[in-house]
């Protein structure tokens, strides 16, 4: 009978033991069945997975190449049976979230701690970065994006709406004054992001309608938290959803400038998920959590 899953689950504990006797002891067999077992599998793939020596055993480049991509597809195989077995014992295992570290930090953070309280079994691998990853590469379950939504493949959850605002420190407006109109702003130093395709302009309502007004300005970030910690070090005026400074403006640490020619516009925040993947009890159990707890101010 054809063991196939047998004879790569008998290679990855040879891989990891590095020898066919240590391998045959942890699988209770005995080394000659190793050895067929290996050998039924090189045969089959037409490569040489093993380079054998009397004193010595090491992996070849495709055995390398076989050990790492078997290994990924296991571990995978281990999960699905795990977010299977959840319908009947409660939301457990691992939940990979990815954000941004704005939201990450000033949204995700304070409320997790109540989702552990809650779901003791699940295991929560928070990722915060401004790149945009692959959900299905990267093998994340829920990704938090804020803005136009692109992957057509993925299941959207609207979590809020967050406007914008234009914020500086006090620090700073007393030292270089607060702009009366978006042309003040020529005699500021305005900080915008480097990831942002329009990077050269804001928008202003000005007579009754938007408008985009180019704003000058000798630093870029690279993530919404780098801006905003350079806003309230007093380095210059910065453009922000609400979400992200909000506690800032309640603490003090920022003002906002500029509300009367607000242009209105803003930001949706969604949670993204693999249509399939929405059955398992732990993505669906966070889900509903930040249905029920999260607040996103805007």
């Amino acid at each position: 009978m054809d063991n196939r899953f047998g004879d790569i689950e008998t290679f990855l504990m040879v891989a990891v033991e590095g020898s066919f006797a240590a391998a045959a002891k942890a699988l209770r067999l005995t080394p000659s069945a190793v050895s067929r077992s290996i050998a039924r599998l090189e045969q089959r793939l037409g490569v040489a997975l093993l380079r054998r020596t009397t004193r010595s055993l090491a992996l070849t480049r495709e055995g390398v190449a076989y050990r790492d991509r078997m290994s990924a597809i296991l571990a995978d195989m281990i999960e699905v049976e795990n977010g299977l077995g959840e319908r009947g014992q409660g939301p457990r295992g691992l939940l990979r979230i990815n954000a941004s570290p704005s939201f990450g930090a000033h949204c995700l953070i304070p409320i997790l701690p109540r989702f552990r309280e809650r779901h003791p079994a699940v295991t929560v691998d928070l990722a915060l970065s401004d790149t945009i990853v692959d959900l299905v590469e990267e093998r994340a379950d829920v990704a938090i994006r804020i803005g136009p939504l692109r992957d057509t493949r993925l299941r959207a959850k609207k979590l809020g709406h967050s406007r914008m605002a234009l914020v500086a420190s006090p620090d700073y407006l007393a030292r270089r004054g607060t702009p009366r109109t978006p042309d003040d702003l020529d005699g500021h130093d305005c900080l915008r992001f480097s990831f942002r395709r329009s990077v050269d302009s804001w928008p202003f309502r000005i007579g009754g309608r938007v408008v985009q007004r180019p704003v000058p300005g000798a630093f870029f970030g690279n993530s919404g938290e780098v801006v905003r910690q350079m806003a309230v070090a007093g380095c210059g005026i910065a453009r922000h959803g609400r979400f992200h400074v909000a506690q800032d403006l309640r603490e003090g640490r920022l003002v906002e400038v500029l509300a009367d020619y607000d242009a209105g516009d803003g930001e949706d925040i969604h949670a993204l998920y693999v249509p399939e993947d929405r059955a398992a009890a732990r993505i669906r159990a966070f889900l509903d959590f930040l249905e029920e707890v999260l607040v996103v101010e805007g």
